[in-house]
């Protein structure tokens, strides 16, 4: 799937994933959302990390606002460090209820969309995310949100498919 290039497509694609998602785990019973399977990974933990990457975005934004600098994917880690660093988040929330997971995915998907409604096709993709080279925000944005939300609905279809 090709990524946004418009406000519009933006809230689109995030809409749409995000509604496939919580069709999956809507209802979903606690004890098989906190069933392991690949890599010790459970539904929780990937709502967990989705929830956690969108407030990544957040923490860059405001990393920028206040001129810098941007530390991605996080403060003392670098991209290539994503599996140790993914395995550090799910013992950090390991306690964190199927019940609080799934507000905390509510509560940050919804502070995305808001923040993507009040921006424009200018200020998402009319140049490089701040303080950094490269993606745009809007693509920053899709990829913390939307395309994350995907791929937790493909690693969930995959879960229940086993279970």
């Amino acid at each position: 799937m090709p990524a946004a290039t418009t406000r519009d497509a933006l809230i689109a694609v995030t809409t749409k994933e995000y509604a496939k998602l919580k069709t999956l785990i809507s209802g979903l019973p606690a004890d098989m959302a906190q069933r392991t399977f690949d890599d010790d990974t459970s539904i929780k933990d990937v709502i967990i990390h989705r929830a956690h990457w969108c407030a990544l975005f957040f923490r860059w934004l405001d990393q920028a606002a206040a001129g810098g600098p941007v530390y991605m994917p996080d403060e003392g880690v670098k991209w290539n460090q994503l599996k140790p660093y993914n395995a550090a988040l799910r013992e950090r929330y390991a306690d964190m209820s199927w019940a609080d997971a799934q507000a905390w995915l509510d509560r940050e998907h919804s502070r995305l969309l808001t923040f993507i409604e009040a921006e424009t096709d200018q200020s998402l993709y009319g140049g490089p995310f701040p303080m950094t080279e490269g993606w745009t925000t809007g693509r920053y944005a899709e990829a913390s949100g939307p395309s994350h939300y995907r791929s937790a609905a493909k690693f969930i279809r995959a879960c229940l498919r086993s279970a």
